[in-house]
């Protein structure tokens, strides 16, 4: 929908308002430019006040935006509070406003899966950055289902995007008031992306970005010679509950005789500590999980390696991770285990539907399968046939 509704300015000059909502595959959005726009966080209403020669406002001309992006997912979008965009004519009734801004604000959601690092990232972050990044930081964030953990988390880029303290809108007792407002974020279809033919970024930008705010050193991935001197660093990102390395010591060492330096980390909520061991990175490694998420701080022309879980993960993975590495510039290896690297081995018979038909599990629901193959599971990498993986990640470094 898009309405264009003029108005007749007390000074006889005309000024025109532009009211755009759009319908999008993962989000739902409005724009609204040049107007008298009024936020109500009691009645979750964004009022746009009109005059009643403007004939082309009508009642169904309302919307209600869960600004969250991933309205497909019932379970996230109902953790989301609902806000109505407005318009209102004349003889409606509107409140005063009593809190005036200068800049542009965009009203944006913390429901939704916020705390996954993934979801962080690709519902949130990446959205905001390309909804907000034109505004050159002049820009105010209205956030609602406030999360001051989150806040605190994101903090250094939540503040290079915006001048201003975020203000929480649900609590706001005040009618803030603003010339333009966005409800709601815009996102590409596809995870960790930037559409660049929606957007005048890219995820290439978006990764500048992320460099700049965490003062990232390396732009560039190593570039491998054959002098036998230099050693690219793989990072193998361990987690401490579920799908684990129960042979990382095994993985670290078989490495090294390869010639990388080695680090072994996780990943926490401090993200300044864990952006500057991925960026001084040439090879990131880890099991399918919100870790890899991290891969947004590797450097250009790095190596992502994902292990893959047994379990029909094979498609949710690589859209996950691996079709996004493409736009990152990223170099993309993944490594499938077998049944005996599995866990789940120790758990299920050998003949268990768990193992000869995963899709039987898929079927009884996302928390049955959840509960199987990424609570449940952990992983033991057959060091000789990882090997050879970590040797294609060699060569691709000297390319």
């Amino acid at each position: 929908m898009i309405l264009t509704l003029i108005f007749q300015g007390l000074d006889s000059v005309s000024k025109t308002m532009n009211f755009v909502c759009k319908s999008e595959e993962r989000s739902d959005f409005c724009e609204i430019k040049g107007g008298d726009i009024r936020i109500d966080a009691k009645s979750s209403t964004v009022f746009i006040s009109a005059s009643s020669q403007e004939s082309i406002l009508e009642e169904n001309s309302s919307q209600v935006i869960r600004p969250y992006t991933r309205k497909e997912d019932e379970t996230a979008m109902s953790t989301v509070r609902k806000w109505s965009v407005k318009p209102a004519v004349d003889g409606t009734a509107i409140p005063q406003c009593n809190q005036s801004h200068k800049v542009p604000a965009i009203l944006f959601s913390l429901g939704g899966y916020s705390g996954n690092n993934y979801h962080d990232f690709t519902d949130i972050i990446i959205p905001l950055y390309s909804t907000a990044r034109l505004f050159d930081g002049e820009v105010k964030f209205l956030i609602t289902n406030r999360n001051p953990w989150w806040i605190n988390k994101f903090q250094i880029l939540l503040q290079k995007l915006s001048n201003y303290e975020v203000i929480d809108i649900d609590n706001e007792e005040n009618i803030h008031c603003f010339t333009s407002v966005i409800v709601g974020l815009k996102r590409s279809p596809q995870e960790l992306s930037i559409d660049p033919s929606k957007s005048p970024y890219s995820m290439k930008d978006f990764r500048q970005f992320l460099r700049s705010a965490y003062s990232l050193n390396r732009a560039t991935a190593i570039k491998m010679e054959d002098d036998g001197k230099t050693r690219p660093r793989l990072l193998i990102v361990s987690r401490n509950r579920t799908r684990t390395f129960t042979n990382t010591d095994e993985i670290a060492r078989m490495a090294r005789n390869l010639s990388y330096e080695v680090v072994v980390a996780e990943a926490d909520g401090n993200i300044q500590r864990f952006a500057e061991i991925v960026n001084s990175c040439d090879v990131m490694m880890g099991v399918h999980g919100a870790g890899l998420t991290n891969m947004v701080f590797l450097p250009e022309n790095a190596i992502l390696i994902q292990i893959i879980p047994i379990g029909g993960v094979e498609w949710p993975a690589r859209a996950a991770f691996g079709k996004p590495s493409k736009d990152m510039n990223i170099r993309y290896l993944d490594y499938k285990i077998k049944t005996e690297e599995s866990s789940l081995i120790q758990q299920y018979p050998p003949q268990h539907e768990v193992f000869s038909n995963p899709s039987s599990v898929w079927k009884q629901g996302w928390l049955a399968f959840k509960a199987v193959y990424l609570d449940k599971q952990d992983v033991n990498i057959d060091i000789n046939r990882f090997r050879l993986t970590l040797l294609r990640a060699f060569e691709l470094l000297h390319q």
